[in-house]
C-alpha cells in the first residue's frame, strides 16, 4: 500500500510541476486585460510567446514602456500591448472616479503615509508638486494613507505618468479606497 501512495504522490507531485501556476506579483499596479492578451518574452511583436491572459481578468502591472506592458496574471508572465491592458477600477468602469474635478487650492500641503492611519515613512508636498513615477523616489506602490495638511487636492494614480485610473483626494484618508490602497504610482498636487 505504502509503494501505491508513493507513486500516487510523485505521480502529483509531477503533474502540478508540470502545470502552470498562477500568483499575482506581490508588486505593480493592479490592472484588467480589457481583450486576450498575447505574452512575449520581450516588449515587441518579435519576440517569442510565452502565454495568453483571457480578457476581463484581474492582473497585475509590473513596468510599461512605450507600447508594451510586462504583466502578470492567470495564464503567464510576460510583456503585453500596452492598449489591451485596462487600469479602470474593473473592466467595465469608467477610467477617472466621479468627482475628479476639483477646484485648485494654491499653497497646499497633504502627506503620503507608507502605513495606515498616517502612520510609517511619509513625504509632504505641495502645490504645483508632480511625481510621474514614484518608483524613481521609492514610492512606488507604497502609499496606504494620504493626510490633507493644508487644503488642497491632489491627482493620485495607480500607473505612471497619470495614464490609468485616477481619484482626486480633497480629504484626508485614514486608509486608502481599495482601488489606490498600496497602487499609487505618480501624484500631481494641485
Amino acid at each position: 500500500m505504502s509503494r501505491l501512495l508513493a507513486a500516487f504522490l510523485c505521480f502529483v507531485f509531477a503533474l502540478f510541476a508540470a502545470t502552470p501556476s498562477f500568483a499575482l506579483s506581490p508588486s505593480g499596479s493592479h490592472a484588467w486585460s480589457r481583450t486576450e492578451l498575447g505574452l512575449r518574452a520581450g516588449p515587441g511583436g518579435h519576440y517569442d510567446s510565452v502565454g495568453i491572459i483571457a480578457a476581463h481578468v484581474d492582473i497585475k502591472v509590473l513596468r510599461c514602456v512605450q507600447f508594451w506592458c510586462l504583466v502578470d496574471g492567470p495564464g503567464g508572465h510576460g510583456w503585453a500591448d500596452r492598449n489591451a491592458v485596462d487600469f479602470r477600477k474593473n473592466p467595465y468602469s469608467a477610467l477617472s472616479a466621479a468627482g475628479m474635478m476639483r477646484p485648485d487650492l494654491q499653497g497646499g500641503r497633504l502627506c503620503f503615509y507608507e502605513g495606515t492611519h498616517y502612520t510609517g515613512r511619509s513625504f509632504c508636498a505641495g502645490t504645483g508638486q508632480v511625481f510621474p513615477d514614484l518608483a524613481l523616489w521609492g514610492w512606488d506602490n507604497a502609499i496606504r494613507s494620504i493626510a490633507v495638511e493644508v487644503d488642497t487636492s491632489a491627482a493620485v494614480c495607480r500607473e505612471r505618468d497619470f495614464r490609468s485610473y485616477c481619484e482626486r483626494v480633497y480629504q484626508s484618508q485614514p486608509v486608502l479606497t481599495e482601488f489606490l490602497f498600496r497602487n499609487v504610482s505618480s501624484i500631481r498636487v494641485y
